[in-house]
């Protein structure tokens, strides 16, 4: 029988432990994200802060498919772009991105973005998502647009920009490119990221067919409150979480 989900994010006694944790996840993220088909060649890249080097995060190494990547893999990147850790290098577009968000925003423990379908067919739309389903509120004004494209982040000063556009919210629409989110967890911005994916889905989707029927402001706002806080997000990752490192246990090495 498997051990009962746990109810609350873990503390933990050591930052020795507490940094296998946050890495145990992070690569845990990308397998899942691979089986979901988000991989678009060397594209895409989840980070998460050190918890003891919090000027420092770990990420996904430059060139190594998703579906590969386990604990021992993952590269410690410090705001310069310097890999600290691992043979690996790091991708110019992670490093200008998500240094600049974990500069800005100290409150942020991980960072995700990549180039799925979904996202970057409604990003060339240059809108916001609208409250259309119950997955959709947990983004209910607590996303942002960044409305300018000008090729790939390859200049610190464009991670800036973007940092600036994203704010104090949990997500992005980076115009003509795709999302970005933002977590207290690698679980929850790796979640949200999903549901931002698929809520970009189920909006082409219904304005497809029709003329969609949007939630109003004080029940987007009411269901805001129950699936859009960073817990929800850690919680919802977890059965991901179980049945990834099940059923390919070699991501933990």
């Amino acid at each position: 029988m498997s051990k009962p989900r746990p109810a609350t994010i873990p503390t933990f006694e050591s930052v020795e432990d507490e940094r296998r944790y946050r890495k145990e996840h992070l690569a845990a993220a990308f397998r899942v994200w691979s089986r979901l088909g988000y991989d678009e060649g060397p594209a895409g890249h989840i980070t998460v802060r050190d918890p003891e080097r919090t000027d420092h995060f770990w990420v996904n190494p430059f060139g190594l498919h998703f579906g590969m990547i386990s604990v021992s893999d993952l590269i410690l990147v410090n705001h310069e772009g310097e890999v600290v850790e691992g043979d690996w290098p790091v991708n110019r577009a992670a490093f200008c991105i998500h240094a600049a968000i974990h500069q800005a925003r100290p409150d942020v423990t991980a960072a995700a973005h990549c180039h799925s379908l979904h996202g970057k067919a409604w990003s060339s739309l240059g809108r916001l998502l609208d409250p259309l389903t119950q997955d959709a509120c947990a983004f209910y004004e607590d996303h942002a647009l960044f409305d300018d494209y000008t090729g790939v982040v390859l200049d610190v000063e464009e991670g800036r920009r973007i940092a600036s556009a994203l704010g104090s919210n949990k997500a992005a629409v980076l115009r003509n490119h795709g999302l970005l989110t933002v977590g207290g967890s690698a679980d929850a911005a790796a979640w949200f990221f999903i549901a931002m994916d698929r809520s970009c889905q189920a909006q082409l989707l219904a304005e497809a067919a029709g003329t969609p029927v949007l939630i109003d402001h004080p029940n987007a706002k009411l269901t805001y409150g129950q699936v859009g806080s960073d817990f929800a997000g850690w919680f919802s990752f977890q059965p991901m979480f179980e049945k990834i490192i099940r059923e390919e246990p070699d991501l933990l090495d």
